[in-house]
């Protein structure tokens, strides 16, 4: 999959452990609880537990044993500006200043606090730009947001289409930047096929045409370093969960470029005051300085409290290193598979993710027309990988806990679940939660 001539030892097993010996972030490792017994490969959807974050969720437990409600002032780190701290520390790996990240609500709550502040139809101006290949929730929260404005989602939601079904075209996004949008809501990685958009790129065209421009993260936060600030975005909202290995249904986060400081937020709540007077406890809106204004409630602590230590590791490992990491691994995995003879017949695997490393995430998405029924006969190897409709097996090779000998033998069981038949064996469809 490379331009390279492909290495003749590419699909040995040897060839995977000599990466590991090289590789600088494997100490990390031995950092999060993994299983001998498994291979996991959905971190892109679910992180993995670390030992740092576990810790940390017991500080805070022994800190409301021992503090009570003196720990709003007294915990370290104190529950008062927690989500302003935490918001500092993720700030470099987005490429924001300090006061332009806050850690709070959730993934979807913030998509609507921000659409609710930055959506302002005015005249001809109505339309929000998405793709057709959005995560679904974005697209419904846009459509609510649109019809509290009186508008009809129908004729003023524009959801870009693709030409390959995998992948949307940037030029086409750029094209459907006229002079009736008010808002373009993009995700900086499309959660099937793992594309990476150009998100500088954007900004500047949507800014060109006079639109404000918001990313949704949630697919590159902690796999893929951004810059922001420097690209000029005006909001961008992510969770914690996925890569960065905060637990299920944890804290999110939300970035407002400084230039927006100041705005009131669409959605004001007593967690976004002013913290020097938020005590005053006075009837008129003052606005925190920063993103912080952007809070709406009190912060959840304990599923806030693992982020904690899991910011600590990516501060060491740096975003930098895994990124490499990670761009190494998804290029091997798929350099493995063509080696291997998984992408001719009879094997029938399609690799559905942009082999640029400028246009790839964090994962590869692998299409079959059975995926569903190879997903299942992976996890029964115990190898954990995720199924989205209708045809893809996606598979995240995590730059702190996945080695190289893993991937080889992720891409090996894929072969032999063809070789052997094993995948005819089960259930057709999905699980509830796939």
């Amino acid at each position: 999959m490379t331009q390279n001539v492909p290495n003749p030892d590419v699909a040995s097993r040897d060839y995977a452990a000599t990466l590991d010996s090289q590789d600088e972030v494997a100490p990390f490792r031995e950092r999060f609880h993994t299983r001998q017994d498994q291979i996991y490969m959905d971190g892109n959807s679910l992180g993995l537990l670390s030992r740092d974050a576990e810790d940390a969720v017991y500080a805070a437990l022994k800190q409301w044993k021992t503090l009570g409600i003196d720990g709003w002032m007294a915990a370290d780190p104190q529950w008062f500006t927690l989500g302003e701290q935490l918001g500092e520390m993720t700030a470099e790996m987005v490429g924001a200043y300090p006061d332009e990240v806050v850690v709070t609500g959730t993934t979807t709550v913030n998509q609507h606090q921000l659409v609710s502040t930055f959506y302002r139809p005015d005249g001809q101006r109505r339309k929000i730009i998405a793709t057709a290949l959005d995560f679904p929730s974005d697209i419904y929260a846009l459509q609510s947001q649109i019809l509290l404005r009186g508008g009809d989602p129908e004729t003023d939601l524009v959801r870009v289409e693709s030409r390959d079904g995998r992948t949307i075209d940037e030029e086409d996004l750029i094209a459907a930047m006229t002079e009736d949008v008010a808002l373009a809501v993009l995700p900086s990685v499309l959660y099937r096929s793992g594309q990476l958009f150009n998100i500088g790129r954007l900004t500047r065209a949507a800014h060109d045409a006079g639109i404000l421009i918001g990313f949704d993260c949630a697919h590159s936060a902690g796999a893929v370093p951004h810059e922001l600030t420097a690209s000029g975005v005006d909001f961008a909202y992510w969770c914690n969960y996925k890569y960065l290995n905060s637990g299920p249904g944890s804290v999110g986060a939300l970035y407002v470029n400084r230039q927006h400081h100041g705005t009131r937020p669409g959605l004001s709540g007593w967690w976004g005051y002013n913290k020097e007077r938020q005590f005053d406890m006075v009837h008129e809106w003052e606005s925190a300085p920063a993103a912080g204004a952007w809070q709406i409630s009190t912060v959840p602590l304990l599923s806030t409290a693992p982020l904690i230590g899991s910011l600590k590791i990516f501060r060491e490992a740096g975003m930098d290193r895994i990124r490499k990491k990670s761009l190494k691994q998804t290029e091997y995995m798929m350099n493995v598979m063509e080696a291997s003879g998984l992408l001719s017949p009879p094997y029938g695997y399609v690799i559905g993710t942009p082999t640029e490393p400028e246009r790839r995430g964090g994962h590869v998405a692998i299409e079959h027309v059975d995926a569903a029924r190879i997903a299942r006969a992976l996890k029964q190897r115990g190898i954990i990988p995720d199924f989205r409709e209708p045809n893809v097996v996606r598979l995240a090779p995590i730059a702190l806990y996945t080695r190289y000998v893993d991937v080889w033998d992720v891409v090996q069981a894929l072969k032999g679940i063809i070789d052997t038949g094993e995948y005819l064996e089960m259930d057709e469809g999905r699980n509830i939660v796939a």
